[in-house]
């Protein structure tokens, strides 16, 4: 792969990892379809890092808020919304942990055909659209309770299959228990930070096992490419989702599987 191809790669993981579209898929597809050599696990993890990075600086303040409220309840401090945030968050990656102790190797090895990809962006596209139109909407961030916190850090452990999308299969499932679809968009993006730390911190364990040369100048192109475009994706869509709804990521998961359905079946 040449430095063009590295940062392509780091643009579409950032934009897809936010966008409810899948990055594992596209990721997947783009040297199916490009004709490039996997780029490789190193790079993969410095992608992951790119989009890691985006998320803290776009929640910065955020973060500046709900952290030290959260350690001060450890220590006898009042328990308010953002130390109660700060739980849902934590309790909502529990499950995407446990499912990817348990098969992240079997999903890594055995779900990566383009055709089972075709399959989830339909199925997960559909379910979208039923939760943005079925769901009620009537609840926002100081609404949420744990039981959201479950129910949707359960969906998130779907996204091991490529195709499904964490964000999408987060917000979906957030639409469905009536939360308005900024909130479902926020707590959606901020329950990325540790899921992807988990993930990256996973790869990175990895990539030092396998020892693999790498390209310096190739890993700062997939970081910057990635973070830029990643926190682009956030800002994007958290700023017009109240307006564009989720129609036009359906729309576009269900073009990308009959794409793959022409392709490669």
């Amino acid at each position: 792969m040449d430095y063009l191809h590295f940062l392509i790669l780091g643009l579409v993981q950032g934009l897809t990892e936010f966008l409810p579209i899948s990055s594992s898929a596209h990721l997947i597809l783009l040297p199916k379809i490009a004709g490039w050599q996997d780029q490789g696990l190193a790079y993969d993890v410095f992608a992951h890092l790119g989009s890691l990075i985006a998320i803290v600086i776009y929640f910065w303040n955020d973060l500046l808020r709900i952290l030290p409220a959260w350690a001060g309840s450890l220590r006898g401090r009042p328990v308010t919304h953002d130390v109660r945030l700060c739980w849902y968050l934590l309790i909502g990656t529990v499950p995407i942990a446990i499912a990817g102790l348990l098969f992240y190797e079997f999903v890594s090895t055995e779900f990566r055909s383009p055709l089972l990809i075709a399959c989830t962006s339909v199925v997960f596209a559909l379910l979208l659209w039923w939760s943005d139109v079925a769901g009620k909407r009537l609840r926002n961030e100081s609404n949420l309770l744990i039981k959201d916190a479950v129910w949707i850090g359960m969906a998130q452990a779907l996204a091991l299959v490529p195709g499904t999308s964490r964000s999408g299969i987060t917000m979906t499932a957030a639409l469905v228990l009536g939360l308005d679809r900024k909130t479902a968009g926020r707590f959606s993006f901020l329950l990325a930070l540790p899921a992807i730390a988990l993930a990256g911190g996973h790869e990175m364990y990895r990539y030092f096992q396998l020892g693999t040369e790498t390209d310096p100048v190739a890993f700062i192109l997939v970081l910057v490419s990635s973070a830029f475009s990643s926190w682009c994706a956030i800002k994007f869509f958290l700023t017009l989702i109240e307006r564009t709804g989720m129609l036009p990521y359906v729309i576009y998961r269900l073009l990308l599987g009959v794409v793959l359905f022409y392709l490669f079946l």
